[in-house]
């Protein structure tokens, strides 16, 4: 099950799990669109492509919550 990160590891912007616009890797970094732009949609800690991160239903999140721990690299 995907963690549903909560934040875009370069720049910080929030990125909510029931929101569309995040981008991620196969090992789940979590990018927000500008971003994901800017890096030519390629992951830049494993060179993975960013593909669109899928939403999760409101409903869910209440059985499966997304993830609170924020990934931003200084």
């Amino acid at each position: 099950m995907l963690e549903m990160r909560p934040d875009c590891e370069r720049c910080g912007a929030d990125l909510p799990a029931p929101a569309p616009g995040a981008f991620i890797c196969s090992f789940e970094c979590t990018f927000c669109a500008e971003c994901a732009e800017a890096l030519d949609d390629l992951c830049p800690n494993c060179g993975g492509e960013l593909m669109d991160r899928p939403t999760r239903a409101a409903k869910l999140l209440e059985k499966f919550p997304a993830s609170t721990e924020r990934k931003l690299r200084k």
